[in-house]
């Protein structure tokens, strides 16, 4: 324990990794109102004033998160190859990705919404977020782009709606999980519920997408 202690204190960066990593478990569990720097400094094993050092403030630190996680989920989304496939297979590849990385990383949505509650405070602030967020609505145009001039997608579909309604159809459905399966006395939660969820998902936006 010691010896990691001694390599964090010449090691900058990975003590604000560790930082980051323990400030977005807890902002993700608690929100911003009711995560604690005190819990996060003992997640992340430093001295809660080494937080303030790097990170100046809780708002600071929760903007630092949430800019990672954007910078996330936009780098693996651009890192898709989509060129060789056809445009609706190409827009239902970006379903698919946005539903399995909701899945696989729940704090994403979580950290969103508490950023919603917010007003997106924290987002205002941050230069860098539209930048990052740029390849979202490009990827999709250019799929769209293909997709009108061979004929397969109808032509009035706009990137920015169409990269909200795949968003919102995976996002509300994981956000409510647990009042929907109380109100539908189903457990959405169960492997077999999530898979019908993309089926659905999958069915809606592509007779969007059909001309």
């Amino acid at each position: 324990m010691k010896d990691n202690k001694a390599k964090r204190r010449h090691d900058p960066e990975l003590t604000k990794c560790l930082i980051l990593a323990a400030a977005k478990k807890e902002f993700a569990e608690k929100g911003f109102d009711g995560a604690r720097v005190d819990e996060i400094a003992a997640t992340a094993q430093v001295n809660k004033q080494l937080i303030y050092y790097y990170f100046d403030n809780k708002d600071t630190l929760f903007t630092h998160v949430l800019q990672a996680a954007y910078q996330d989920i936009r780098a693996k989304e651009a890192a898709l190859e989509l060129d060789h496939l056809p445009a609706r297979d190409a827009i239902l590849a970006l379903v698919d990705f946005t539903w399995h990385y909701y899945l696989a990383n729940p704090e994403f949505i979580r950290l969103l919404n508490s950023e919603n509650q917010l007003k997106a405070r924290h987002l205002k602030e941050l230069d860098s977020i539209v930048p990052i967020n740029r390849s979202w609505v490009t990827i999709t145009q250019r799929i769209l782009e293909r997709g009108k001039q061979d004929g397969s997608i109808r032509p009035d579909i706009d990137a920015m709606q169409l990269n909200i309604s795949i968003s919102a159809l995976g996002f509300f459905y994981l956000i409510n999980q647990s009042t929907l399966s109380i109100l539908y006395q189903q457990d959405l939660k169960l492997p077999e519920a999530l898979d019908k969820r993309l089926v659905v998902m999958r069915d809606t936006i592509e007779s969007w997408l059909r001309p």
